[in-house]
């Protein structure tokens, strides 16, 4: 009997390890499926994908104890044991990969959210994406994004400034780590002042954000996040040098100490090269010599309290002109030249803090801008420094309300040795007190909607108001529905460097009772991502329209000593189609690729009453931008692939100019490759504008730059005069790049 039963009991063993099972479920995530996800068992060599409702199922698999794993682009990877006899069907929830998706940005409501849940479009731009192809500054970086267009203002000192969506440089504000810190004389030259090595991630919000940061942030804003000292290497250098005898040095250092993190970090550019491709005597591009060194230190005084302080000092030296041109020269009439040497200071602190256990943050901006220029004969000295104090308060009120308040103070003054008069003594000296509130609302748990307005209350305008509204829904877990409505509002800004330029004897007179311009915006946002066989694809699509009344033009034709500042007769139009697209293809190639279609011009009312339409400068109808990348991994080498499209825009010519009124259709293409190594260092070498690209006749009479004979008829019948601002395209031809990286975790 003792013999039977072991016979059958072996025999039933037998039976149960011969005996398969199947293990079935669901792949879901946010309450959605996940279609075209792996699952698998490695160590059986098993494996199946999810169908479009996220089911799967594997046959065939023994009893035991397994390790199931599921995977797809986009989520993190997921490991659940299992025992086949025992499971009934399985629901796997997958979170989301902290992709751009999850990165936080602070740009769209002032305050830390996940880019996919925030009610504002916000586009975020990491360090690593900047590297792409090797720059010395902020400003040189911003043309690979969609829809961002630096534009250089002189072929001579090769001054610039940011385009958003078509519009001019004094629309967009620049922020550093979410406070205003780039404006009206810095605007110049203080973007070019940015290095890439002191910044973490770039965010880019495109449209009105007055309500929030004021003035200057009619067409959008650029917030440059700087590196984080618990994040960032302990010992950080880059090199590179060009065939144009380019030469820039990043050096950066993080150390700890308990709840202090520190961190100090250096930039030097050297380019001192008289390069004149196209023969007309003038250096095509200016040298320089300039020098940051940044600092930044936060204390974790608690788990949720962090201060941060942050400074900058920043000095260049910039000249340019007749090849023969030197410091000698500096402010005669012999050779022309042009002269700037700039230095400047910053200060950022954010202090976080509880009073009656309300969260509170004091945010304090300061800086001080000094310039000694001379363009040709004329000088100009200015110097301004300007605050920016902001006290916020966070809220949340009830299950739906998450409330943000806050009183702002921005104070200014403003020196130069151009003659002022009259009404525009009184933009020496500014004071500027502001209020806000916004209210982020969960309507239901897929729908949000944002409130906001903003007063400031300025000397020569009075109180001014500025509302806003955005609405976000989403459809599953991987659609987005985002539209924006607001007004926006900018303030004559004198205080650039344009009447400088023309004449510094000028004298600038700004009309009785000018108005500040006004602008009301409308923006529609899809979104959307796909889990695919071939990998993860994402897309986005925005439609913008923005109306401009009351817009701010100077006058330098009326009289030829002065500069009128007055309100144009008529409206100003910005409208069109942004689409940006992104792969992540499951073998190692990346792809981004968007385009922008906008048309921007402004109605002006003739003498006659009748409305004349006007292009906007410097505003392409179509403009694209496009990155590959693709991974050797074997070799542990990158190619990374840029390249930026532009259809004819607009150019500033004189009458009766021979040169083209618009530029023609033009790409500029970049190619670099990355070998890394597995000790923290790389080296590069780069191709910048491989098809050699350069626009034509970029100085107008370059061969009397003092115009001593420009009043001659029989030898100038058209009455030209000497003129550096017919630009559209980088000055600097085919360029070789060789450089290295080192980082110490």
């Amino acid at each position: 009997m003792k013999q039977l039963l072991f016979v059958i009991f072996l025999l039933s063993s037998a039976f149960t390890h011969a005996q398969t099972f199947a293990i079935k479920g669901k792949v879901m995530a946010n309450k959605q499926p996940v279609s075209f996800a792996t699952i698998g068992i490695a160590t059986l060599n098993k494996t199946t994908l999810s169908d479009e409702q996220g089911a799967f199922m594997l046959k065939n698999i023994p009893a035991g104890t397994f390790q199931l794993q599921v995977s797809v682009i986009g989520y993190e990877r997921q490991k659940i044991l299992v025992q086949p006899e025992k499971e009934k069907e399985l629901r796997i929830e997958l979170v989301p990969l902290n992709t751009s998706l999850k990165e936080l940005t602070i740009s769209g409501t002032m305050r830390e959210v996940s880019k996919s849940s925030s009610p504002v479009p916000v586009e975020i731009y990491g360090h690593q994406f900047f590297k792409k192809t090797p720059s010395n500054s902020l400003f040189e970086s911003l043309q690979m994004i969609n829809g961002v267009q630096p534009t250089l203002n002189c072929n001579v000192c090769n001054t610039g400034d940011i385009h958003i969506n078509g519009l001019d440089g004094p629309y967009t504000l620049v922020l550093i780590d979410g406070m205003p810190i780039i404006s009206a004389l810095s605007t110049v030259y203080g973007l070019s002042g940015i290095p890439n090595s002191m910044i973490e991630k770039v965010e880019v919000v495109k449209g009105p954000a007055a309500t929030l940061y004021g003035s200057e942030a009619v067409g959008g804003l650029i917030n440059v996040i700087t590196k984080s000292p618990e994040t960032a290497p302990r010992f950080s250098l880059n090199y590179y040098a060009s065939s144009y005898k380019e030469q820039n040095l990043d050096v950066g250092y993080a150390k700890r100490f308990g709840k202090v993190s520190t961190l100090l970090s250096g930039n030097l550019f050297y380019f001192q090269n008289r390069v004149d491709i196209n023969k007309d005597n003038f250096t095509d591009i200016t040298l320089q010599k300039r020098v940051s060194v940044f600092g930044k230190l936060t204390w974790n005084r608690t788990e949720k309290l962090r201060t941060s302080l942050a400074a900058r000092v920043y000095y260049e030296d910039r000249m340019a002109g007749e090849l023969t041109y030197n410091k000698a020269f500096r402010g005669g009439d012999s050779v022309y030249g042009e002269s700037i040497y700039t230095k400047r200071a910053e200060l950022l602190v954010s202090h976080p803090f509880l009073i009656a256990k309300q969260a509170f943050k004091y945010q304090l901006s300061w800086n001080i801008h000094d310039q000694n220029s001379a363009y040709g004969q004329s000088y100009f000295i200015a110097q301004q420094w300007s605050a920016f104090n902001q006290l916020l308060l966070e809220k949340k009120i009830g299950i739906r309300h998450q409330t943000l308040m806050g009183a702002a103070l921005r104070v200014s003054n403003y020196q130069d040795n151009a003659p002022i008069g009259g009404q525009a003594d009184v933009f020496k000296k500014m004071v500027i007190p502001g209020v806000f509130v916004q209210d982020e609302i969960a309507l239901t748990s897929n729908q949000t909607l944002l409130l906001g307005a903003r007063a400031d209350h300025y000397s020569w305008h009075g109180l001014i108001f500025s509302p806003r509204a955005n609405y976000k829904v989403n459809f599953g877990s991987t659609q987005t529905l985002r539209l924006s409505a607001g007004n926006g509002f900018r303030v004559v800004n004198i205080f650039t460097e344009d009447h400088a330029a023309l004449s510094g004897a000028r004298e600038v007179i700004v009309a009785p009772n000018i108005k500040p311009e006004n602008s009301w915006n409308v923006n529609v946002n899809y979104s959307r991502w796909h889990n695919l066989p071939a990998g993860f694809f994402e897309w986005d699509i925005t439609a913008f329209y923005t109306w401009f009344g009351n817009k701010i033009v100077p006058d330098y034709d009326t009289d030829a000593s002065k500069i009128y500042y007055q309100n144009l007769n008529g409206h100003a139009i910005s409208q069109g189609l942004t689409l940006n697209t992104g792969w992540n293809f499951v073998f190692p190639l990346k792809i981004n690729a968007g385009f922008t279609l906008m048309e921007v011009y402004s109605l002006n009312a003739d003498s006659n009453g009748i409305m004349e339409k006007q292009m906007q400068m410097h505003a392409p109808k179509f403009s694209g931008t496009y990155q590959v990348a693709y991974t050797f991994k074997r070799l542990n080498m990158v190619i990374d692939y840029t390249a930026q499209v532009y259809g004819p825009m607009r150019l500033p010519v004189v009458p009766n100019d021979f040169r083209p009124a618009y530029s023609p259709w033009f790409s500029l293409h970049h190619l670099q490759i990355t070998k890394k190594w597995g000790s923290g260092f790389e080296c590069f070498g780069s191709v910048r504008n491989l098809g050699n690209f350069l626009p034509q006749n970029p100085i107008l009479r370059w061969w009397d730059p003092f115009n001593k004979t420009a009043g001659d008829a029989q030898s100038n019948p058209n009455k030209y005069q000497f003129d550096p601002s017919y630009n559209y395209a980088p000055m600097m031809g085919r360029n070789v790049v060789l450089g290295f990286r080192y980082n110490l975790k």
